[in-house]
């Protein structure tokens, strides 16, 4: 996969995350080490994804990944494709179902 894509117009073609589409992902997430239980697109058209327990504020907790590197780990994480911006999807375990809601960053509360 050497493309690598940003941002791409939403809703996605066929409901599914485009090839080479990139989100800032929590390294814990990247290694397997801990589940992906947040998925958040933010009003800017951004991609985040996270463990939802790590602290996302410290710099060297995430870094930039392919979507489809977290699907190939986690195949339900390609189910939040449809999350609209400004919406998370957020679970409690990697066996439950994902809950949408709205999404806010804190300093913007």
């Amino acid at each position: 996969m050497s493309e690598v894509v940003r941002h791409v117009p939403f809703p996605f073609p066929g409901g599914k995350f485009p090839p080479g589409l990139v989100a800032v992902v929590q390294r814990t997430v990247i290694i397997g080490g801990l589940p992906a239980l947040i998925v958040i697109h933010d009003d800017e058209n951004d991609w985040l994804i996270g463990d939802d327990i790590t602290d996302a504020s410290d710099p060297d907790a995430s870094a930039i990944c392919h979507v489809a590197h977290i699907i190939d780990l986690d195949p339900r994480v390609a189910e939040t494709a449809s999350v609209p911006c400004g919406y998370a999807a957020r679970r409690a375990s990697k066996e439950d179902a994902w809950v949408l809601e709205e999404w806010r960053y804190e300093e913007d509360e």
